[in-house]
């Protein structure tokens, strides 16, 4: 799921997660399941006498934009599973299924023609929205054009092979698609056209981005208006300052339990602004039934002893990593760049992050056990496949080299404080090798489309990114290329702005491959990881683990490996 403040995790390998680590943490890693407690797998059926009840989640911070085809993170697209629907779904499972695809708004998987190049699908009947409207092919159409006439992060990199997208890019505003995406009432059928055969287009289709909203929503960021819904929930209120308020969509009738699974509780209330310290006691006094934040490392051994069968532990797929703006001084200089990665001690980061237990220290875009992941380690003192250590003598000298020594730098990051003492960190490293840094803390709740937007002018952030889907594209095409980088847009997912034609056209390529050879495409995906650590556009620090901690209160843990804790199934009564 993409998305940098798509979570700030936390997560111990060991049963007692006793750790000796003196910092919080934020972020996650890859795998399967582990630790004290894990999924609670239980009958598939939906059972009645668990339904009802209030569940209560607390967060530090909301996160942003509640438009499902414009918000970005996990914090948000882990809530969408039970509001919004596509034409395609993640299986809402644990365990490794909840990779595989099916039929969410579409009766059947489609039927593919045209070379791989056009995707046919039924639409379901008997779908309505939250606001009482039936669902139509008008709104599928609708809500592919919306995904450029606002924009959508993924919109240049997920949706630009459909038939028209490039004028659409060109100009959001009269996007039409009307040779791309096609409806036909009568039949309710929905035809997608593609340039090209694209073999993670079902991915593609099935992440809250391809969602389907009504056809007269706001051609714009709804913002914290939330749009109506065809799942089992939608939203009865939104404040980013406050709370979040999710009932039961009255029109909502389960069609998948696969795709679309009716829900547990009756309502689930999100409040915002605490702090971490105080959604730990919250959740063990039974005042909360579960945190989006990472657990404070002082609190962990607390955890792991008293309450370790409400701990969950889940490795996941992502890493955290600092952008260098490729298009401003001084990182638009690459020697600038490859002296930040040779000077970076990722041990002192582990450290920061929580210890050992929680994170790894991190070489290549790609995550260990992902596709296309090579154990590589281009910026390692003394050479070598892992990390081992910073070289701090030949990142003075490039720095030295690129003539950018004294120049100010701004590092940006959310104001937790996990991120601040990263951030902090990284300050001190900065000021080291001769520069004069300074450290913004913003609030997680804004920071993500801050340092999207060039007009901020952001030269170093710190953030971190988790998989939309399970494929190297989705680290190195939607971070890195330049479909990825638009000026001016809070939706630039591109943060660093790097865009080379040459590591595009190996990616196109790679891209391509994968449709007829998927072990020869994940060779590619890794050479293109290695060439673009060489540019240095990015920092890779470390690759993190996730811990949700949850009340008494709570039953029927469930962990999508796709979505993480599948929140509408949890039991509160």
């Amino acid at each position: 799921m993409s998305r940098t403040s798509r979570r700030g995790a936390l997560a111990a390998a060991t049963v007692a997660l006793t750790l000796t680590a003196a910092a919080c943490s934020s972020s996650s890693d890859p795998g399967s399941s582990s630790g004290p407690s894990t999924s609670t797998s239980g009958s598939s059926a939906f059972q009645a006498q668990h339904k009802g009840g209030t569940l209560k989640l607390v967060a530090h911070a909301a996160a942003g934009s509640f438009d499902p085809q414009v918000n970005y993170t996990l914090q948000y697209w882990q809530l969408f599973q039970s509001m919004y629907d596509g034409l395609l779904a993640f299986k809402k499972v644990d365990g490794q299924e909840s990779f595989t695809v099916v039929p969410d708004l579409a009766t059947a998987m489609p039927k593919v023609t045209n070379g791989g190049k056009t995707y046919t699908f039924t639409l379901r009947k008997g779908v309505t929205f939250s606001n009482g409207k039936a669902l139509t092919t008008d709104d599928v159409v609708a809500s592919f054009q919306r995904i450029f006439k606002v924009s959508s992060p993924t919109a240049g990199t997920f949706y630009n092979g459909i038939v028209g997208a490039d004028a659409c890019l060109k100009t959001p505003a009269s996007c039409t698609l009307s040779k791309g995406v096609i409806g036909d009432a009568k039949a309710s059928t929905v035809t997608i056209n593609l340039t090209a055969a694209d073999p993670e287009f079902e991915y593609k289709l099935a992440v809250p981005h391809a969602v389907v909203v009504p056809k007269d929503s706001p051609t714009k960021d709804a913002g914290t208006r939330p749009l109506p819904s065809t799942g089992p929930y939608m939203a009865a209120s939104y404040d980013p300052n406050g709370a979040l308020k999710l009932v039961r969509n009255p029109h909502f009738k389960e069609w998948s339990r696969q795709a679309e699974p009716q829900g547990y509780p009756d309502a689930i209330d999100y409040t915002f602004g605490q702090t971490v310290e105080s959604e730990v006691t919250a959740i063990e006094n039974g005042q909360a039934d579960w945190m989006y934040d990472a657990p404070p490392a002082d609190r962990l051994n607390e955890i792991g002893t008293k309450y370790a069968s409400r701990a969950h532990v889940n490795p996941l797929t992502a890493f955290w990593y600092a952008t260098l703006n490729v298009n401003i001084a001084p990182f638009n200089n690459k020697s600038a760049r490859q002296a930040i990665n040779w000077a970076v001690d990722r041990s002192a980061v582990v450290r920061l992050y929580g210890g050992t237990n929680l994170a790894s220290p991190a070489c290549t875009v790609l995550p260990p056990g992902f596709p296309g992941h090579i154990e590589s380690c281009a910026y390692t003192k003394g050479g070598g496949t892992t990390w081992k250590a910073a070289d701090l003598a030949k990142a003075k000298e490039l720095v030295k080299q690129s003539g950018t020594a004294g120049q100010e730098v701004g590092i940006v990051v959310q104001d937790d404080d996990v991120n601040k003492s990263i951030g902090q960190y990284l300050q001190s490293l900065l000021t080291q090798l001769g520069y004069k840094a300074t450290l913004k803390p913003l609030s997680g709740n804004i920071q993500f489309t801050y340092i999207q937007n060039t007009k901020n002018k952001v030269q170093l952030a710190l953030t971190s990114w988790y998989q939309d889907y399970p494929a190297a594209s989705d680290f190195l095409n939607v971070l890195l290329s330049c479909a990825s980088y638009h000026p001016g847009s809070d939706s630039s997912i591109n943060i660093s702005g790097f865009c080379d034609k040459g590591v595009d056209a190996k990616m196109q390529a790679a891209l391509k491959t994968s449709q007829t050879d998927k072990a020869g495409a994940d060779r590619q995906w890794g050479a293109i990881d290695q060439t673009v650590m060489a540019q240095s556009p990015v920092v890779p620090l470390i690759n993190p683990k996730l811990i949700d901690f949850t009340s008494t209160r709570v039953g029927n843990y469930r962990f999508s490996k796709q979505f993480y804790m599948l929140v509408g199934q949890l039991w509160v009564k």
